[in-house]
């Protein structure tokens, strides 16, 4: 049974119902700038959240309120929020530090002797310099022929037979005929013959870092190195000398 009001015709019911709607109040207005922060520049932040859920209560329905459950779970929500909040934060703080130890790693490694995998590299020939070979095999003979900017060959070194690994070799900067070679690029070639075919092999090269390119985006550190044309990261480097 309804009791009605007999100058409105409305019932008791709709009239509790039209008192819980409300004009635009300083609630609204805090509900309208909550609601703009969030689709506007700025994200969903935890204080727009919490004030979006404040003016969703003061603004129920007192006929429905709100379950108990929906209120917990939208708490539980609150709470998962500024977690994630934190998180960013700590996230953000962790990779500010990580570009400052990759500076300062970075500086650390100019001007520095690295082994790299290589083909050609920058020699000074007053002085031996000392490459490696990769032998995937043991092989009855192996040679390193080593020619100059202009494709010239300079030298050919005869390591002979060798077994499986990394197999050394070292140039005194001579050429065959027994004298100095010019300081500058060379390309060192290593083959041998691997079930009767000619096969060229890895070489691992001594190389200066010029300089260091640190990635604006999280990835590893590339060196630049003397002699080559395209950097090398990082992890490609077999040694670190001085």
């Amino acid at each position: 049974m309804s009791i009605t009001d007999t100058t409105s015709g409305l019932t008791l019911k709709e009239i509790l119902a039209n008192s819980s709607k409300k004009t635009p109040t300083t609630s609204n207005d805090g509900l309208a700038a909550a609601t703009n922060s969030s689709t506007g520049k700025n994200a969903l932040g935890k204080d727009a959240f919490l004030k979006l859920l404040v003016t969703q209560l003061n603004n129920q329905n007192p006929l429905d309120p709100q379950d108990n459950s929906e209120f917990v779970a939208q708490l539980a929500q609150f709470s998962s929020l500024e977690g994630i909040t934190t998180l960013n934060d700590s996230v953000t703080a962790i990779a500010g530090n990580y570009k400052s130890s990759q500076a300062l790693q970075a500086s650390s490694l100019v001007g520095r002797s690295v082994i790299v995998q290589a083909a050609t590299t920058q020699v000074d020939t007053t002085k031996s310099m000392t490459g490696s070979v990769k032998v995937p095999a043991s092989v009855s003979g192996l040679t390193v022929t080593i020619t100059d900017k202009d494709g010239k060959t300079v030298k050919t070194i005869d390591l002979g037979s060798q077994k499986a690994g990394n197999t050394s070799f070292v140039w005194d900067g001579t050429k065959t005929d027994g004298t100095k070679a010019e300081p500058g690029n060379y390309t060192f070639k290593a083959s041998t013959t691997i079930d009767g075919k000619g096969t060229d092999l890895i070489t691992y090269l001594p190389a200066t870092v010029n300089s260091v390119t640190i990635s604006q985006t999280g990835g590893e550190l590339m060196l630049n190195l003397a002699g080559q044309s395209s950097a090398v990261a990082l992890s490609k480097v077999q040694t670190i000398g001085i």
